[in-house]
């Protein structure tokens, strides 16, 4: 399995060692090129402005939007999350709202129940993270804090408002490589590449 992970900014390092810890292959994203052949595509947390320009800039918009179209997977964190929603890249049917936890003073642990990854509770980091404050009737909310929604899925597309690649647990990386490994199964030979 081949994963691409966005490289113009923010934590993609981290990202790229969970996982391959995970088993997967892993690519680093900086140009339209690097999409051809992926099975899913990570957009980590940085800033999302810095990361919208760059994608911009590097004519990846239409190439990441066409990853998506061809059902292969996205997962955006914290950033990402924002990144992927309807008012930047539209892959999410939700607008996320930027430092809605507060700035970087205000980062925070918290334990969450996430849907689809057992019953023991993720530990969380939230650094100036989103939540997402409208979302549409097909966004499936996956967990919440302080009644807030703060990981989502739709369709082809996983975003949590946290940085799952900060701690030892992968449980969020393997949901995304399950959904990833069932898009595989499913997705024409070359679509959107």
């Amino acid at each position: 399995m081949l994963i691409g992970v966005l490289a113009i900014q923010g934590g993609f390092e981290a990202h790229s060692e969970m996982l391959r810890g995970l088993g997967a292959d892993v690519r680093e994203v900086r140009r339209p090129a690097d999409l051809i052949g992926l099975d899913g595509l990570v957009i980590p947390g940085g800033e999302s402005t810095t990361i919208v320009k760059g994608i911009e800039s590097a004519g990846l918009t239409e190439p990441i939007r066409a990853h998506h179209e061809a059902g292969r997977p996205v997962f955006g964190t914290c950033a990402g999350m924002i990144v992927c929603d309807a008012e930047h890249l539209g892959l999410l049917d939700a607008t996320a709202r930027r430092n809605a936890f507060g700035r970087q003073l205000q980062s925070f642990e918290a334990d969450l129940a996430v849907e689809g990854i057992g019953a023991e509770p993720l530990r969380a980091v939230f650094i100036r993270a989103p939540w997402v404050d409208r979302r549409g009737p097909g966004v499936e909310v996956l967990a919440s804090y302080d009644g807030h929604p703060v990981a989502v899925r739709e369709g082809p597309v996983l975003a949590c408002a946290f940085h799952p690649e900060l701690t030892d647990d992968s449980r969020l990386h393997a949901l995304f490589m399950a959904m990833t490994t069932r898009a595989r199964e499913s997705v024409p030979e070359g679509a959107g590449t």
